[in-house]
């Protein structure tokens, strides 16, 4: 009987959906992810000097709110899937599983 359940569930149009979507957003998160992140490394490697510019007439240089930055993105986009995966992918779990238990 379980086999038949997982079954209608991987063959379910929503599952399937539910797939693609998922996975879609979840690969542009990690593109957009490692673009910030590699970007910023690739600022630290190849061009210090613009990282190295005081901000003001403190100590404090425009690489810390870059890095700062990569930090708050990091939090931001994790915040943006976690909202997505608790409406709209949740929602369509549950279709599926109601569908799928009759």
């Amino acid at each position: 009987m379980k086999d038949t359940v997982i079954e209608k569930i991987q063959s379910h149009p929503k599952y399937l959906e539910l797939r693609r979507k998922r996975n879609s957003f979840g690969w542009l998160l990690t593109l957009m992810m490692m673009v910030v992140y590699y970007g910023y490394i690739a600022l630290i490697a190849f061009n210090k000097p613009f990282l190295a510019q005081p901000l003001g007439a403190g100590v404090t240089t425009l690489g810390i709110p870059l890095g700062f930055g990569v930090i708050v993105f990091t939090v931001l986009i994790t915040g943006i899937y976690v909202r997505r995966a608790n409406g709209e992918y949740d929602r369509l779990t549950r279709e599926i599983l109601k569908d799928a238990s009759k």
